[in-house]
């Protein structure tokens, strides 16, 4: 009742939902990059650069393994 309605309860609630919807927001993202990841698998392209082609070290694909770019274009 008369709590639910206080600002700090109704801004903390809001806080905890763009939290979670930060939170979702970050997990669809890992999915799809696991997603283009398996594609880049299935095409056999796994482990090269989608931008130039270059081999991706295996540290950073060990380290990272849906990185699509090396470290080096990835900085930039």
């Amino acid at each position: 009742p008369a709590d639910e309605e206080d600002p700090a309860n109704l801004a903390s609630e809001l806080y905890q939902d763009e939290l979670d919807e930060g939170l979702a927001d970050d997990l669809r993202e890992e999915l799809a990059a696991v997603e283009r990841a398996e594609a880049r698998l299935a095409a056999g392209t796994y482990g090269r650069s989608i931008e130039s082609g270059k081999p991706i070290p295996d540290e950073r694909l060990e380290a990272r393994p849906t990185a699509e770019r090396t470290a080096e274009e990835e900085a930039h």
